[in-house]
């Protein structure tokens, strides 16, 4: 097998461990990584500390993505970069006729999405969105029964996320909780939402979304918030003790280790600290700069008359979601459960995987899900699979993203931001013509 040389912008904690050390272990044939692009040198540091094996891998600052290039003759741009920097990455891979993987979201708004849409049909190159929950095994199922025709024509899809309070709130520690970085949380994490009903239905377009919204659990009115201060930072905090949301899973023993979900900024113990103007993971989730919802319900009316109800709550005792898929024959059931170290006992189903289907005429039937391995649920590996080895041949299904999936997913949370805001109904009639 020819090996694909790979090039990463963004050398965050998904980039080390998802996309970078697998180069050099499970697709050490298929692979090969010869650069690496950031804004903080200090994380190249991290990268060839971690991963020794990218000790002589050339680096390059964000203005020298063309010298990159150049250099290390590249197929293969990762951008795996903050948020807001994505639609950068792409359009200068694009450009130089190379193909792209991107993490989700694709960019932050849908007028970039269109953008990169655009780019790409003048392009060599081709964009990958790695919403890799899709290969979630429960998920799978859940595609391959409504292609199965087990409900006949989907009419109807209710879905309820619940994200706990150290996963919530990790968003408003860190660079997520402004608008003009993430897009917002209904672009951030709901892409992955919005991505999946989309593919579960048969990736159908966006026609109309009504969205509320709300700030609830965060910012400077937040319930638990000790006192009305900004610029703040659980390291050095002198209120940290008064922090509800820190002692739900800290001790007095942790105070000086601030924990992070995707790099560990703040451990001196390993001589590394990332530079505080350019990342902090522990900013006060309390601070009057937060502009974005932690409170999210919305209606989607998609061209083919499915309608979806969604919600998504960033501060709950526990995590996961509950799911019905409602068609003309029938409804599915599902529900996942796990939580992200701050649940202090069982979550509902936490260690059974299934999927319940209800024939209109009949019995419920329950099919059992055998749980995937690695990162969520095994989507992760299974993505990992598909990038470096590419497509399997006989998949009676397509599970890979595309720049148009891309699309759809963040039209939809653009949507639902911009109606928050302005109270109005989205129309995307649009914005799904490119």
């Amino acid at each position: 097998m020819t090996k694909r040389r790979y090039a990463v912008c963004g050398v965050s904690g998904r980039a080390l461990y998802m996309w970078i050390q697998p180069m050099y272990h499970e697709f050490a044939n298929s692979a090969e990584f010869v650069g690496m692009l950031d804004i903080d040198p200090l994380r190249f540091t991290v990268c060839k500390r971690e991963i020794p094996e990218s000790a002589n891998v050339p680096t390059y600052m964000p203005d020298e993505f063309d010298k990159m290039v150049e250099e290390t003759k590249p197929d293969v741009i990762f951008v795996v970069c903050r948020d807001c920097y994505h639609v950068t990455y792409i359009l200068k891979a694009l450009e130089k006729g190379l193909d792209v993987v991107t993490e989700k979201p694709m960019t932050t708004c849908w007028e970039d999405a269109i953008k990169v849409r655009e780019a790409e049909k003048k392009s060599k190159g081709k964009v990958t969105c790695t919403f890799n929950y899709r290969y979630n095994p429960q998920h799978r199922l859940l595609r391959e029964l409504v292609l199965a025709g087990k409900i006949g024509r989907v009419t109807h899809v209710d879905l309820n996320w619940y994200i706990d309070i150290k996963h919530g709130s990790s968003y408003f520690n860190r660079w997520n909780r402004m608008r003009e970085n993430s897009g917002s949380l209904s672009i951030h994490k709901a892409s992955h939402h919005f991505d999946l009903v989309n593919w579960w239905i048969g990736s159908p377009d966006p026609q109309l979304v009504h969205a509320f919204g709300a700030l609830n659990h965060y910012g400077p009115n937040g319930p638990f918030n000790p006192s009305k201060k900004d610029g703040r930072h659980c390291s050095d905090c002198a209120e940290r003790r008064k922090c509800a949301y820190k002692n739900r899973w800290e001790s007095r023993a942790t105070v000086t280790k601030v924990h992070d979900d995707h790099l560990d900024s703040f451990d001196e113990s390993k001589g590394v600290l990332y530079t505080p103007s350019i990342y902090r993971p522990d900013m006060c989730i309390f601070d009057s700069e937060i502009n974005i919802q932690d409170t999210i319900v919305a209606d989607v009316k998609y061209a083919n008359g499915v309608l979806l109800n969604y919600s998504a709550n960033f501060s709950t005792p526990y995590e996961g979601y509950r799911l019905a898929i409602n068609g003309t024959h029938g409804r599915i059931e599902a529900e996942e459960w796990g939580g992200a170290g701050a649940t202090a006992f069982p979550c509902p189903r936490e260690h059974d995987h299934y999927v319940d289907y209800y024939p209109i005429f009949g019995s419920r039937e329950r099919l059992s899900v055998r749980p995937g391995i690695g990162g969520h649920g095994g989507g992760d590996s299974g993505i990992q699979e598909d990038v470096f080895l590419g497509v399997e041949e006989d998949r009676p299904y397509d599970i890979l993203a595309n720049s148009r999936d891309g699309l759809a997913a963040i039209s939809i949370g653009d949507a639902v931001f911009k109606s928050i805001t302005s109270g109005q109904i989205i129309d995307l009639t649009e914005v799904m013509s490119h």
